[in-house]
């Protein structure tokens, strides 16, 4: 860590999201070393033309998702925010999640959903997208980082209380 330095806010919302890593095993460690030390490397190769990236990015913005599916997505963001904030989060977060954080989740949802051979957004979709794209927006204030409270625990909380089909207003 030494001479690296936390991003400003300001940055750290311009990432989709925020992937957590965990250590290697001996053996994926050991493949590691291999393959980057050894006289053969691997050697890189186009797998496709920037069309075809443009094509795709086209394609993933098609993606329809239902009204009353990206609601909960903007409810889940705003869930976030005091005065609003659900009662998990009422004291947690400096800084919560804002539209830059709704558009990832939604853009990652429909992407999700391609993969899965979806041609339309899902709750889980939204859901499985929620923790990478949110988790490096929720800054934690003093008292939950010395508590030990995790952006992911917040949001888990979140998603246990909000319900996906709002209440007839």
């Amino acid at each position: 860590m030494e001479g690296t330095y936390p991003l400003p806010e300001a940055q750290v919302d311009r990432f989709l999201f925020k992937v957590q890593v965990p250590a290697s095993k001996l053996d994926e460690l050991m493949e590691v070393i291999d393959r980057t030390t050894g006289k053969d490397g691997p050697a890189a190769q186009q797998v496709l033309t920037g069309q075809d990236i443009l094509t795709m990015r086209a394609l993933a913005k098609e993606v329809p998702i239902a009204s009353h599916v990206k609601e909960f997505a903007a409810r889940l963001v705003l869930a976030t925010h005091p005065p609003k904030a659900a009662p998990s989060r009422k004291s947690t977060c400096a800084t919560a999640p804002a539209q830059r954080g709704a558009q990832s989740i939604v853009r990652a949802a429909k992407i999700f959903a391609l993969i899965k051979g979806r041609y339309n957004v899902s709750f889980s979709d939204l859901k499985e997208a929620a923790f990478p794209a949110l988790r490096h927006r929720m800054i934690l204030n003093f008292e939950a980082e010395a508590e030990g409270i995790r952006p992911d625990a917040i949001l888990e909380k979140i998603m246990s209380e909000i319900p996906e089909v709002a209440a007839a207003k």
